[in-house]
């Protein structure tokens, strides 16, 4: 699709960084927060041909799902107003006046939302819940949360083929496990000696093991045994803070002049260095660390444990 201001491939970003050297590796970023101010990162590379697939069944409007504070929301909005569809967000939970960044961010952009109590929103992939919301909405192309879906596999698999140097380890924050299953299929296909490290942004997300596994089998055939998922680093939960957080994300602005996106990328790249400093990845490593998104404004989310 023809997208006016789209930026691939994504530029890479060499980190200088004395811990980095005191360790011996190297630490280079996929800056996918620059493909596009509306669309960035993974959100355009997970909604591609998913947005292909609506126009060619001839769709008018995209419904999907999200929290209050899902980016993906924001990037469907954004999607919608860029290519002419209606979009409907179900989020999850009770509305809230004033609405947060995001969510006004989405209506901003021509977003209608409505919402899903949480026991309910747990149920929205049954077909009883997904025929009410049809019925209501006239319809719609239905979008998964997240994005994370077969063709979202497909978008994020091209990424690996952009990075045009070697390396052994690529890291990506993880919410759905679209981003982490696709970047793994690349890897099998483009640089097979290399694993996939994801960093989950929510608290007791074991299951999300299971998700990358069910998406990889049902767009591969198979599932690669070339990725693992961090479960310690989530800093109290999804959309949720604490000081040990902010001090990084502070230094790491200080240190090299960009302000990371708090509810997913801070807290991967906040984990990777953790996990540097405890000597998990040996001298000489390479490791390229997705940088998803933007730091979309949301630092006033009252959220902090």
């Amino acid at each position: 699709m023809d997208v006016p201001g789209l930026v691939l491939p994504s530029p890479l970003q060499e980190l200088a960084d004395e811990r980095l050297t005191t360790a011996g590796v190297r630490l280079v970023l996929k800056r996918d927060d620059l493909i596009h101010p509306d669309l960035p990162g993974n959100k355009w590379r997970k909604l591609k041909y998913t947005l292909v697939a609506a126009r060619e069944a001839g769709a008018a409007r995209l419904l999907t799902f999200g929290g209050a504070y899902s980016n993906h929301l924001r990037a469907v909005a954004a999607a919608g107003a860029l290519f002419g569809f209606e979009t409907v967000g179900v989020v999850r939970g009770e509305p809230h006046d004033p609405l947060n960044p995001s969510l006004q961010y989405a209506v901003d952009h021509g977003m209608r939302l409505t919402y899903l109590d949480r026991e309910t929103y747990r149920r929205k992939a049954d077909p009883h819940v997904l025929d009410t919301l049809r019925a209501e909405f006239d319809d719609p192309f239905v979008v998964p949360e997240g994005g994370s879906d077969i063709p979202a596999v497909r978008g994020c698999a091209e990424l690996v083929a952009e990075i045009d140097e070697p390396f052994d380890v690529i890291c990506c924050p993880v919410g759905t496990g679209g981003t982490l299953a696709g970047i793994a299929a690349g890897l099998e296909e483009v640089a097979p000696g290399a694993r996939a490290v994801g960093f989950a942004a929510l608290k007791g997300a074991g299951f999300l093991s299971d998700d990358v596994a069910r998406l990889q089998t049902a767009a591969l055939g198979h599932t690669t045994g070339n990725w693992s998922i961090e479960l310690d680093f989530h800093f109290g939960g999804y959309a949720k803070r604490n000081a040990d957080l902010d001090a990084f994300l502070d230094e790491f602005d200080s240190r090299h002049g960009l302000r990371l996106d708090w509810v997913y990328v801070g807290k991967m790249l906040a984990g990777l260095f953790a996990q540097i400093a405890d000597n998990a990845y040996p001298p000489g490593t390479t490791i390229v660390a997705m940088v998803t998104g933007p730091d979309f404004e949301t630092a006033t989310v009252q959220t902090r444990s």
